[in-house]
């Protein structure tokens, strides 16, 4: 099983960065639809108030079927192929590589500018400037969403775990589900997001600390809780953003940079693309460690 979960993801990067095009594939205007139906079906039972928090659960145990009916047809390959189909679907959704690559090969400044809004993890949130500090902060956390969060609930929980992630993702944060539910599952949904979240950060983090600067990244994470005052155990994630400062700074002092391109937003944000390269690296080797050890067995 897991053999084939890391040969899915191998070949949904390996799909992603060759056929670019194919993003046009994750589309959930269906999520839209599906979210008016359910809760113009939920009547006048208990579910109205929270029909938007019960749909990515419903959506998730149907999908944990389909894994079990394919599981034993045709030596799994259906359920291979639904499980890669599935992961490649919720990857993103946007190319967070392409989107990388427009900004450090804007030919101007306000091309620039408004490429660099892409990386934003919120659209909804204000407009990203053209700084170092705040691009490598949305940078990362766009990662999250787009690589690392629907990474580690795919692995944790196959495509179901994936799909649920993303379904719970984009009723959290996008603007047009948003519009159609309601402050107080607004609320649930964003911590729900957070929740998800919670986990696949904190390994990002300690992956960031092993391939960048470790005292650097460990000091700014201590710092960052004891400035807050919360404990590790919270689900505020801004620590992820503070530490990939830390790890970008160091990087950039490493390779013998002068001071002020710590604060160029172009040199940081193509530093920020190879820690994240390295860290889904890390990931991937320790899978297959994984892999390699349960055959070994």
């Amino acid at each position: 099983m897991m053999a084939q979960i890391f040969l899915a993801i191998l070949l949904v990067l390996v799909c992603a960065h060759a056929t670019p095009d194919l993003v046009r594939v994750r589309e959930f205007g269906w999520l839209d639809r599906l979210l008016g139906w359910w809760t113009r079906s939920s009547g006048d039972d208990a579910r109205p108030r929270f029909a938007a928090i019960w749909l990515p659960l419903a959506v998730f145990l149907a999908c944990v079927l389909v894994q079990f009916a394919l599981a034993k047809v045709m030596f799994g390959l259906p359920a291979f192929a639904f499980a890669f189909a599935v992961l490649f679907y919720c990857w993103g959704p946007r190319d967070l590589d392409a989107d990388i690559e427009a900004v450090l090969k804007a030919p101007d400044g306000d091309r620039r500018s408004g490429a660099v809004q892409a990386l934003r993890p919120d659209p909804a949130v204000d407009t990203l400037p053209l700084q170092a500090a705040p691009i490598v902060e949305a940078t990362f956390l766009s990662a999250l969403s787009r690589w690392f969060g629907v990474l580690f609930w795919f692995v944790l929980l196959g495509p179901a775990g994936a799909l649920a992630y993303r379904i719970v993702q984009l009723l959290a944060r996008n603007a047009t589900f948003r519009a159609r539910i309601d402050a107080e599952q607004q609320a649930w949904l964003e911590r729900a997001a957070r929740v998800l979240d919670w986990a696949p950060a904190h390994l990002a983090a300690l992956t960031l600390a092993l391939v960048s600067d470790f005292d650097a990244v460990l000091g700014r994470w201590r710092d960052y809780h004891a400035a807050h005052g919360q404990g590790y155990f919270t689900l505020d994630l801004g620590f992820l953003g503070a530490i990939a400062r830390a790890g970008v700074e160091a990087d950039v002092v490493a390779g013998d940079g002068y001071a002020t391109e710590v604060d160029d937003p172009l040199r940081a944000l193509e530093d920020a693309r190879t820690l994240l390269r390295r860290i889904l690296v890390v990931w991937l080797a320790l899978l297959a460690l994984v892999v390699l050890a349960g055959w070994a067995v």
